[in-house]
């Protein structure tokens, strides 16, 4: 079945893409330590982060750094890579899921950062880890259109104060077993920045053209994890399985629309967890070998993780060899994106 799920884009490539680290490391050994107690108690063995989730380490950012100037350095990155007359940008979308406030939009502190022009569209697009991939097919869309020649995708994600807050819940003596394994995906998160611009095929044939991509969703899954400001809480294994369910739904109608994805030469998935990229990687068919992980030293970076394991790993790339962006968010969304390097 085509339609919206299906899209496909003709005058439209990655220029550049870019990432910004946070600077303080914080070790998962740090949260079995402040944790100790509430483990002990509840008979919870320490290590689970490091040794079941496969994350080392993640980072945080300064506690009174604004997200919007996380995201504007990124931005920064990508625009000066890029070589282009910022005034030339037509679109600017954070898809942020870290927030310094509701109102006004992130797009505009960013938008004011980087002294973009007047003329330039602005907004936040939101969809959990997805939404960097929909601004990607958004914008596409509007560059194959004519109706921008550049479009620059932002976004800034922090987890030190949900870390923060949850770590203090926890530790709490009257903790039960629920309410731990219900927090315990907060502990993955991670904090990073990332952005990419994105140009005229037909300007730019040093670029990367974005070929299309195939979207499902299982909506039904809707309230498995869900977050504010203060607390995360995620049916972690439920959402696994749904995940794995909406994610393979994908790949199936994407073969059945003429899509060719068994044998890509590199797959950026979403990260998460060992435990989710191994069931991931199971269930669709990939060589685990073509995958590269940002997870294990970053944890889950929201909807930066796809952007900042493609630039950390672009260097690996080739002219010509097929890339296939692969996204989940909590909802659930689902996306799959084919780029040509």
């Amino acid at each position: 079945m085509h339609g919206n799920a299906t899209l496909t884009h003709t005058n439209t490539s990655v220029l550049t893409v870019a990432t910004v680290d946070a600077p303080e490391v914080v070790p998962s050994s740090w949260f079995d330590e402040q944790l100790a107690e509430t483990f002990e108690r509840l008979g919870v063995r320490p290590g689970l982060l490091a040794d079941v989730a496969g994350i080392l380490e993640r980072r945080w950012w300064p506690s009174d750094l604004a997200f919007s100037t996380i995201a504007a350095r990124a931005g920064d990155q990508a625009l000066q890579a890029a070589g282009i007359d910022r005034s030339e940008v037509g679109l600017l979308i954070d898809t942020s899921v870290s927030r310094d406030h509701l109102e006004p939009s992130a797009a505009v502190a960013v938008h004011a950062e980087l002294a973009l022009a007047s003329p330039c569209l602005n907004f936040d697009l939101a969809n959990a880890c997805l939404g960097f991939v929909n601004a990607m097919n958004l914008a596409a869309q509007m560059i194959d259109a004519g109706q921008i020649r550049y479009a620059l995708i932002v976004d800034a994600e922090g987890s030190r104060e949900l870390q923060e807050n949850t770590v203090a819940r926890l530790a709490a003596p009257e903790t039960t077993m629920g309410q731990l394994f219900g927090e315990f995906a907060s502990l993955t998160l991670g904090s990073g920045g990332a952005a990419m611009v994105l140009g005229r095929t037909d300007e730019h044939p040093e670029g990367h053209p974005i070929i299309g991509s195939e979207a499902r969703t299982g909506s039904q899954h809707h309230l498995l994890c869900y977050g504010d400001f203060e607390r995360m809480w995620t049916d972690t294994q439920a959402l696994l399985e749904a995940g794995l369910e909406v994610a393979e739904e994908t790949w199936t109608a994407a073969e059945r629309n003429g899509w060719d994805w068994r044998a890509m030469d590199h797959y950026v998935m979403h990260q998460v967890s060992a435990v989710h990229t191994t069931a991931m990687q199971k269930r669709l068919g990939i060589d685990p070998e073509r995958a590269p992980l940002s997870f294990p030293k970053l944890g889950n970076l929201g909807p930066a993780a796809i952007p900042t394991t493609l630039a950390q790993h672009q260097h690996e790339i080739s002219r010509g060899e097929r890339v296939l962006l692969t996204g989940i968010g909590s909802g659930i969304n689902t996306t799959a994106l084919e780029l040509r390097w």
